[in-house]
């Protein structure tokens, strides 16, 4: 894509109410436009960013059996009410609203209920089992406090996903297939290192559920590592777990860190609460067995802003990058030498964002190339002239490199 195409533009300026680093860095990149607090619109980059997050999550998904749907924001009280979640005393995030005839709806803030509702008219005997859907689904939270960027928002992206099973064992199974998954993906994303598996609270399903916490300054978590073990427990069971796992606190390590991912195991209460029920082998009517399986799709682009970037803008890993390399046109008699240059980029499979615009300076450009943190750049311009060489730069860590164009393209690819 050439960058006189892209509408949006770069700037120098904070934004005066944005205080949270992830969201001032994509606002001055150009890829997030905040509409207000917790609310954010994501632009041509910023979208493509998303959507490479998506794609791995929906590759490691699929792996595990999931079927991919996307289910309604507006949600009727009657689905709600049997679990007792449509009260405001239980669940205090809820945005509400009414048709015109005054009948109330909610804007979806998740979707457990309206899952195992849609799932009544699918799953009555043990043939139908095991069953799991998945979507990438934008959800509204009235939260009282928008203050981390696009990591707690209003409005936000989430791939939420939920499993249904005759057995218990069944689930347990499950539910290690998706945690062998979710780990995957965060290695994927290049943050793999630093996740942890984490007890987390049950809540009233369970005595644990886990939290996958990545270690990042601006998180809003505290977690305990156990580095030997490569296991970790979140502060708010920190004196329940160590009696449970056998383990002294004087071996845990406390860090900050923030939860880019959930699995829950809410065992057959859901399920019964709302009648869904399978027929066995045996003919027996029996309780089914259920787990959720959440991932803050938004949320898990902020943490990666905030882990990765450095003090001239966002560094990008590479697979989920908008782009893989950044050319850089620098004078205007190099110009056809650069078009052809991204012509042939183009052809082999390298996603190429070309920097044509006339009339910018040299520095001004670096600046907003660094800024970008697309991974790799490659400059054209008067000393390019009559060579087969180019000067290309790593972004993470600034490396230089004097590639052939086919030397360029086995780099990237």
């Amino acid at each position: 894509m050439r960058q006189t195409q892209i509408f949006t533009k770069t700037t120098k300026n904070l934004p005066a109410d944005e205080v949270a680093k992830n969201a001032q860095l994509l606002i001055r990149a150009g890829y997030v436009h905040k509409e207000m607090a917790g609310v954010y619109a994501y632009l041509p980059l910023g979208l493509r960013v998303l959507e490479k997050i998506k794609q791995i999550i929906r590759e490691e998904m699929e792996a595990v059996g999931g079927n991919e749907i996307v289910m309604t924001s507006l949600q009727k009280p009657a689905t709600w009410q049997q679990t007792g979640r449509w009260s405001d005393e239980v669940v205090d995030i809820w945005f509400k609203t009414e048709l015109k005839d005054h009948t109330q709806l909610g804007l979806g803030w998740s979707h457990e209920e309206p899952i195992v509702e849609m799932l009544k008219q699918f799953v009555r005997s043990y043939k139908d089992l095991p069953v799991s859907v998945y979507q990438f689904q934008t959800k509204l939270r009235n939260e009282l406090r928008a203050k981390s960027g696009v990591m707690r928002g209003r409005e936000f992206v989430m791939k939420d996903m939920y499993s249904v099973h005759a057995s218990a064992e069944d689930l347990d199974n499950y539910y290690q297939r998706v945690t062998e998954a979710y780990l995957r993906i965060f290695d994927r994303l290049g943050i793999g290192q630093d996740t942890y598996v984490t007890f987390a609270s049950g809540g009233s399903f369970t005595k644990f559920s886990h939290e996958f916490q990545t270690i990042c300054e601006a998180g809003e978590d505290v977690i305990y590592l156990y580095r030997d073990k490569n296991m970790a427990i979140n502060e708010e069971v920190l004196d329940e777990a160590v009696v449970e796992l056998g383990i002294s606190k004087d071996q845990l390590e406390p860090v900050k860190t923030a939860e880019v991912g959930n699995i829950f195991n809410f065992g057959t209460q859901k399920t019964d609460d709302m009648g869904l029920k399978f027929t066995d082998q045996d003919g027996q009517i029996k309780s089914l067995y259920m787990g959720s399986y959440g991932i803050g799709v938004t949320r898990l682009m902020g943490a990666i802003v905030e882990k990765m970037a450095d003090e001239k803008g966002l560094v990008w890993p590479q697979a989920i990058a908008p782009f893989q390399l950044h050319l850089v046109l620098l004078d205007e008699e190099a110009r056809q030498q650069a078009d052809e240059l991204y012509q042939q980029l183009q052809t082999q499979g390298v996603e190429v964002l070309y920097d044509d615009r006339p009339k910018i300076r040299p520095g001004e450009k670096f600046a907003d190339s660094d800024l970008l943190g697309i991974p790799y750049r490659v400059v054209v311009g008067k000393r390019s002239l009559g060579q087969d060489r180019y000067e290309v730069v790593k972004r993470a860590d600034g490396q230089k490199l004097s590639l052939t164009q086919e030397e360029i393209i086995k780099t990237i690819l």
